[in-house]
């Protein structure tokens, strides 16, 4: 059955119009028309949103699982469960995120997940949020600045072992976290960036100067800026100086009021700009889920409070996309169209993935949005299946 979406504007990943008609129908969009001298079709399904922005589904390049459920365990059911939640709260496409672990266990884990986005790729209709990639967080990570990642499983970056975990993911790694005062780091970024594998500076003691070289040899964000990095200092600005000085450079940031304080969230904003922002969760398996002890990877961490925690370290976040565009809104005052692009079209364009967000146009999927004006999520459109929120 053909239904008719109207809201107050449309944002479709480059600029706003008023008052529009979206029609979908087999889980695809036909047709996008304004709403002067529109009629509806007879026997459609009109929703009206009045008020509300809609909006390319939200596009998560951060995320190591909910709903109870690690992206790790790479089964069908963990991934079905995870992609469930998160269609709910607003993302349509994920790159599922890696903790480091022993190799083989991550080389399985790597198995199972190309098998889980092979299979997305070949299903018509989805209308649950699906893996598109991999985003490699670990092992090439630094000690000092390690977080909750196993000290025991960390690894010198080695093409040798890259490559393994390449065609164990059957190509299928999009992102890799990498810390670039590690030897050997900047010849895997640009061994990487040569695969099509964005390369990310994180969890990292470095200087401006280390890296600025894995910027020049190719690596291209930042992951979870502020946290995980050497703080800022005025005489050594480190690997944070770099990143929010380096115009071309993308950053992600966990926008849930813990891990960054609002302040800085500004900081970020007028650093990066509506080009480079990047809205991420870093979100684990309690996401969605009451409190209590949940696994990231292959350790327990205790939720509490708000609060993911191993060994008194925060680990990851219990935040979702929808939540994170609210906070953000509230925390630097801009307008939610100014925010959109950092969690739609900026991790769309930085990963290569142009159509899987940041664009609403005729023969896309029908995954939408609809925004309220202070950022708060009031629909989730997946793949023509429609999630309102009380």
């Amino acid at each position: 059955m053909r239904t008719i979406i109207t809201a107050a504007w449309l944002w479709n990943g480059s600029e706003l119009t008023p008052d529009p008609i979206v029609e979908i129908d087999g889980g695809n969009i036909v047709s996008l028309h304004p709403r002067s001298g529109y009629e509806t079709p007879s026997g459609a399904e009109v929703l009206d949103f009045p008020g509300a922005i809609l909006a390319p589904s939200f596009f998560d390049i951060h995320i190591h699982g909910a709903a109870g459920h690690d992206v790790m365990q790479a089964t069908p059911e963990a991934l079905e469960a995870v992609g469930t939640f998160l269609a709910s709260r607003g993302t349509a496409n994920f790159l599922a995120t890696t903790v480091t672990a022993p190799l083989d266990l991550t080389y399985r884990a790597l198995e199972g997940l190309a098998q889980r986005i092979e299979q997305a790729d070949q299903t018509s209709g989805n209308t649950i949020a699906r893996p598109i990639g991999i985003h490699l967080e670990g092992p090439f990570l630094s000690h000092a600045k390690r977080g909750v990642h196993p000290p025991e499983h960390l690894l010198t970056p080695s093409i040798a072992v890259f490559d393994r975990m390449f065609e164990a993911a059957s190509g299928h790694i999009r992102l890799m976290t990498l810390a670039p005062e590690l030897p050997q780091a900047a010849e895997l970024a640009a061994h990487a960036t040569a695969k099509g594998v964005r390369v990310s500076v994180g969890h990292s003691n470095a200087t401006a100067a280390e890296t600025r070289s894995a910027i020049a040899a190719g690596a291209s964000s930042a992951t979870h800026t502020f946290n995980a990095m050497r703080p800022l200092d005025h005489r050594e600005p480190g690997i944070l100086g770099a990143v929010l000085t380096t115009d071309a450079i993308y950053a992600e940031l966990i926008c849930d009021g813990i891990h960054v304080d609002p302040s800085l969230v500004n900081l970020w904003w007028r650093a990066k700009g509506a080009e480079r922002a990047i809205l991420i969760t870093d979100g684990m398996a309690a996401t969605g889920m009451p409190e209590g002890e949940y696994m990231l990877g292959g350790f327990p961490v205790q939720v509490a409070n708000g609060r993911a925690m191993a060994n008194g370290v925060l680990a990851g976040s219990i935040l979702t996309l929808d939540r994170a565009l609210q906070n953000f809104v509230a925390f630097t005052g801009e307008a939610v169209s100014s925010a959109l692009p950092l969690l739609t079209r900026n991790p769309a364009t930085m990963t290569g993935f142009p159509e899987a967000a940041g664009q609403i146009k005729p023969g896309s999927p029908a995954n939408l949005v609809a925004i309220a004006e202070n950022g708060a999520l009031q629909a989730s459109i997946t793949g023509g299946k429609i999630r309102r929120l009380p």
